[in-house]
Formats: C-alpha cells, sequence, structure tokens
C-alpha cells in the first residue's frame, strides 16, 4: 500500500513524529526550468464551487439585471468581508480545463489546510491543524484527487504554506496592556494564558481536534515568541530578532523557531504534504519575517526531502514584503535554497503604470538591467522573479485590481502580455483573465474603503447567491449552511450569476499570448532588449506618454520583437529598431500574435502568418515598419519560424 493510500485509510494523525514519511520514491517530476511555466494563483473560497452550471453567466452589459431589487451594496460589501462564500478544492478540479485552455500550466492555491472553526478567515492564512484540510474546501482525499487530476492534464500545483506563525489558537493572560487578544508588544516574552476551545473560549486542556492546535508537537508555549502586537515593519531586515520577526500578526501567533525542536516539526508537516498529494512547489507565506538563517534552514530541507522522492527541481517561491532590495536580500542570502520571489514591490506597481502608458517604460525594463540591484541581470532574473499585476492583499501601492482603472479589457490583457513576454515567471491573479475589477465607477461611491480594503480584491468568480454563515455553523455539513440575509460576494457587484467565461475580450487574448509563449522557447529564456523607436520624424528612443513600447527576446539566432500599443484609446505606430546581424536587408518578420486578431476575426491588419519587411535606413539601423496598431494591442513578430 502505497504511503498516500496509508495515510487516507487512517484518521488525520494526532503528532508528526508518528508519520513514517517516504524516500527515494518516483513522484511526478518537476519541471526543469519553471521559466516555462505559467502561474495561475487563486483564492479557493473565491474561485468555484463547481456549481457554475446551476447559475447564468454573467451579462456584463447588464449588470443591474443581476442585482436583485432593493439591492444595498452595504451589504454586499459586508459579505466579501470575513465571509467564507463556498468556493472549494472540487471547484478547482472542475476549471482544470477552462485553465488549461487559458495557457496555464500551474496553479497556485491559496492555503487549505484546516482554519479555527469559530472564526470566518477564508483566506487560509489562520492555521488550526497543520495536517489536516479545513473542511470548507474538501477533505485530504479532495487535496490528493486534484494533484493527481491536474497531473493527468499536464499540469502541476503549488501550495500555500506558513511557517512563521499560526492561527489564533491561543489567548494571552486578561490583565496585560492592550488585552488577551492583541497585547502591546514586548521585547521580552509575555506569558501564556489559554488554549483556544472550538467556539473560541479558553480552555485548559486540549481534549479534541477542534481545539488548541495540531499537531500535538505544536502544544507548547514555549514554541510561540509571545510578543504581542507590534509593528511588521519594525527592525533591520538583516536582524534576526527585529520586531517585524517576532510580533505576531495582528492575531495570528508567532512561532518561535528558535526552539529547539520547532522549525524541524513545521518541516516536517509540509513534508508530509509533499509525500500526501504530490504537490509541485511552495508558495511561503511571511518568508521576510523569519532570519535568513531559518529560512535557508527550512528551505533547504524541504528542498532535499522533495529531490529524495525525484521533484529534482520542487519549486520554493517566497513571499518578502518591503521591496525590492529586499526580495534581492533573500535571493542572495538563500541561493540555490529558495528558486524565486514574488515581484510584490515596487516593480509590481511600475508594471501597472507602464501597461496603461503612464509610466516611461524604462522605469519597468531598467528593473531588469545588468548591475541593477533590484532584480538581477537580464539572464539570472527570468529563474528568480514570479511576475505579479494583481494578487489578494496589495501590499504595496492600492489595493484595487488592474482591471478597475483599466482604459477597457484589452489593456487588461496587454498588462498581462507584459507579464508573459518579459523575463521571469508569469503569474496571473483569478479573474484578471474576465476583467474582474469591483462595480462600475459610479456605484464605487456606496463602498466603504473602495481602494484601501483587501475585500475588494477578492470578489467570487463562481458568483454565490449567499456567503456562508458564521463559523462552524456554516460548514456543508451544518442543516442550512447558508446566510440569507445577505448576498453572496459576486463578480463585479452582482450576486447569482458566474464569470467564466471563455469568449471574454481579456479570455481569448491571453489565450493567444500564452500559446504563442508555450510554443517559442525564445519568449521563456530568451535574453531581452527594449527597443527604441522613431515616429513622426522623432530620433530613436524609448518613449513614455503612451507611445509604442518595443522589446525583444533573442534566443541565438532567433529574434521575437514584441510591440505593444499602452495607450487606452487612441491607436500608434512607429519604426522599430531590431538587430541588424539577426536581420540582415532581405529578411523579413512574421506575425506570430495578434491580439486584436485573436478577438475579432475581421481584423485585417498585421495578421498573423503575415510578414514584415526589414528595412536599412541610410544611418545603417535596421528596422520594421508597425502602422495603424489598435489601443492596448499587442503584435508579436519572429524572425525565425
Amino acid at each position: 500500500m502505497s504511503f498516500t493510500q496509508t495515510i487516507l485509510n487512517a484518521p488525520r494523525p494526532a503528532a508528526i513524529r508518528t508519520v513514517k514519511l517516504p524516500r527515494r520514491m518516483n513522484y511526478f517530476p518537476s519541471p526543469a526550468d519553471w521559466r516555462n511555466e505559467t502561474l495561475y494563483f487563486l483564492l479557493v473560497d473565491r474561485f468555484s464551487d463547481g456549481l457554475e452550471a446551476q447559475r447564468p453567466l454573467l451579462d456584463r452589459t447588464n449588470l443591474a439585471a443581476a442585482r436583485p431589487v432593493n439591492w444595498r451594496w452595504d451589504l454586499w460589501s459586508q459579505s466579501g468581508g470575513e465571509r467564507w462564500q463556498g468556493g472549494n478544492l472540487g471547484g478547482v478540479a472542475s476549471k482544470l480545463d477552462y485553465l488549461k485552455n487559458l495557457g496555464i500550466t500551474t496553479i497556485w492555491l491559496s492555503p487549505v489546510f484546516k482554519q479555527r472553526g469559530h472564526l470566518n478567515s477564508f483566506h487560509g492564512y489562520g492555521i488550526q491543524d497543520f495536517l489536516d484540510i479545513d473542511p470548507h474546501f474538501g477533505d485530504r482525499k479532495t487535496l490528493v484527487d486534484l494533484v493527481a487530476l491536474a497531473h493527468s492534464k499536464g499540469m502541476r500545483i503549488i501550495l500555500d504554506i506558513i511557517f512563521n506563525h499560526s492561527g489564533d489558537n491561543w489567548t494571552y493572560p486578561a490583565n496585560l496592556p492592550g488585552g488577551k487578544f492583541q497585547p502591546h508588544y514586548t521585547s521580552g516574552r509575555h506569558a501564556f494564558g489559554a488554549w483556544r476551545g472550538e467556539q473560541g473560549e479558553d480552555v485548559g486542556v486540549i481534549a479534541s481536534d477542534e481545539q488548541g492546535v495540531w499537531p500535538s508537537e505544536l502544544q507548547d508555549p514555549e514554541k510561540y515568541t509571545r510578543a504581542g502586537a507590534g509593528n511588521l515593519g519594525a527592525g533591520s531586515i538583516d536582524d534576526p530578532q527585529a520586531e517585524h520577526k517576532r510580533t505576531d500578526f495582528f492575531t495570528l501567533k508567532d512561532f518561535n523557531l528558535d526552539h529547539p525542536q520547532l522549525m524541524s516539526e513545521l518541516a516536517s508537516c509540509f513534508k508530509y504534504w509533499i509525500a500526501l498529494c504530490d504537490c509541485d512547489g511552495f508558495r511561503i507565506d511571511t518568508l521576510k519575517h523569519v532570519s535568513f538563517e531559518q529560512a535557508r534552514n527550512f528551505c533547504g530541507t524541504i528542498k532535499e526531502f522533495a529531490a529524495n522522492l525525484g521533484k529534482s527541481n520542487f519549486f520554493l517561491v517566497g513571499e518578502i514584503a518591503g521591496g525590492d532590495f529586499e526580495q534581492d536580500r533573500y535571493l542572495n542570502v538563500l541561493s540555490r535554497n529558495l528558486n524565486a520571489a514574488l515581484d510584490i514591490g515596487g516593480m509590481r506597481i511600475t508594471l501597472n503604470q507602464v501597461a496603461k502608458g503612464l509610466q516611461h517604460p524604462s522605469d519597468y525594463f531598467a528593473g531588469f538591467n545588468p548591475g541593477n540591484a533590484v532584480m538581477g541581470s537580464h539572464r539570472v532574473v527570468g529563474e528568480k522573479h514570479v511576475s505579479i499585476l494583481d494578487d489578494h492583499d496589495h501590499v504595496f501601492g492600492k489595493k484595487i485590481r488592474f482591471s478597475a482603472e483599466a482604459a477597457s479589457p484589452n489593456q487588461v490583457a496587454a498588462a498581462v502580455g507584459i507579464q508573459l513576454f518579459t523575463l521571469g515567471i508569469p503569474c496571473i491573479y483569478y479573474g484578471t483573465e474576465q476583467s474582474l475589477g469591483g462595480p462600475e465607477l459610479a456605484e464605487r461611491i456606496w463602498l466603504e474603503g473602495f481602494g484601501s480594503n483587501d475585500r475588494y480584491l477578492r470578489e467570487t468568480l463562481f458568483g454565490a447567491e449567499h456567503p456562508r454563515k458564521d463559523g462552524l455553523s456554516g460548514l456543508d455539513s451544518a442543516a442550512n449552511p447558508c446566510d440569507e440575509s445577505l448576498p453572496g460576494f459576486g463578480p463585479f457587484g452582482t450576486v447569482g450569476h458566474h464569470c467564466f467565461d471563455p469568449a471574454s475580450s481579456a479570455y481569448i487574448r491571453i489565450q493567444a499570448m500564452a500559446q504563442a509563449r508555450a510554443q517559442f522557447p525564445a519568449l521563456r529564456v530568451g535574453r531581452q532588449y527594449l527597443r527604441p523607436i522613431t515616429f513622426l520624424g522623432n530620433p530613436f528612443a524609448v518613449y513614455g506618454n503612451g507611445e509604442i513600447i518595443a522589446w525583444s527576446r533573442i534566443l541565438d539566432d532567433e529574434e521575437f520583437l514584441i510591440v505593444l500599443n499602452p495607450h487606452g484609446t487612441q491607436w500608434r505606430g512607429a519604426d522599430i529598431l531590431i538587430d541588424s546581424a539577426l536581420n540582415p536587408l532581405g529578411s523579413v518578420l512574421t506575425v506570430v500574435v495578434n491580439t486584436a486578431q485573436a478577438a475579432d476575426a475581421n481584423h485585417l491588419i498585421d495578421v498573423v502568418g503575415s510578414s514584415k519587411p526589414v528595412r536599412r535606413l541610410a544611418s545603417g539601423i535596421h528596422c520594421v515598419e508597425i502602422r495603424d496598431l489598435a489601443p492596448a494591442e499587442i503584435l508579436v513578430l519572429a524572425n525565425r519560424m
């Protein structure tokens, strides 16, 4: 009997030390190079419940029809706060073909581990049981089946893990400054109060699976910093005892990773998940909030365990808040133990603005230049950089999706095109392919905190009719799990309508670009050069103000030229410099992607398969002419087919 069958045929282990982990097995192999992957990040609770066939597809030209009589924006907003909506792992499984057809090869799931039952931590970052699946999402077999189904379709699954902190599984003494739930930060250690019971009450002894924290190894108060609530940004990144490395995450409880056994025990918990479900990588939450040495040791042991199962390139990507410099710092220190960092710092904001023609493209492409301390060289950065346009909390900048301020869905696809065709590993946030961005502009005045609250980044794609009731009463096993006093937190401020539309403008354009990226290695691993342009008699240069942005990806003798019109409403044209050695006079470049044509078969300008001759100017520059490129559209041309 396999390890997976043995574990699934028994209750969840009470202690990780009782689990005999496998070794030297043939699990699903890692990709040779993660640059060949296209990632998709989804919040499991907000993605799909698998019941979309029972709901109509949302008509985006008539959103009012998907809002019942006496619609109240405050109730819709309230529903999207700390409430489960009903998405689950079975729903993810039901949408694998939808994602594969989009061009996704790897799915990053938000944390699926068991949360505190009395709370509504739908996001998954407050773990109560590190060895079980939250019943809102399914069970351990549901996850195993999802990964197996994904693998059968040639796709991979990344789990989101947390080893910096646990959920709100215990309280401090009530007499501390700040109270029992969030006492003030101390550089020392507060006393331990009590474990939380099933409904959050204090209990002296953990007597059931719903009480305290599991596995049992974590039921030791000495394994928590007990430092209270402080400044999550305070202290030097190089200081292993800095305040930001000890303070509780709001009510979440920080682990004392200096405890001699704890790091090994936590690592074993996550090795258990690799062995059980055959996942392909981890996104590591709050990596900045552990020391360099702790991060190196944890990542190293995970890498080694996975390699012994045949996963020689198990993917570890870190969430490192604090900006591009701090991402680069962890990448340098951890070296081979960390594959990549999520680009959630300044580069994400710059990408947002460049894609809309509001910031000079050099500001974005300079982040890839050799010798630039931000993100490294044009060969290194491709392996170390996961490109992010949107995510679930936007730790930098406004908490609003790109789509909410885009000129059109075409511009959303154009921004994703920059991700797909520049150096790095692209990651698409769920709903981007449907231009999810909250209610129309005129309705946002009714929404408290729009632009500053995480909830508006987290609409459901599946359009739940109602959210779940508070706590344990919202589980599927409860008699009436839905809260009918609130509408579901549906897409674009609607309810009861799903938004899985493979014919939507952004989906079709992203699909065409992702297919080209998969077909041509140069678009994934080639060197990158920002190209000067000339228009209306201006000299060759890189221009801002919504003018054409062009760059090349070069692999050996192949040059792929990517041309973007970032302007949201105006057509553009230019002559674009290309490599004269690779493109001698008399050669041509062939169009391999035209996003406008992908969405409209009647678009007859620069159609896929057509060619453009290489021109040689009197100055000796070799260039190609681009004319009449529509707003927020992308062309990709190749010199070798």
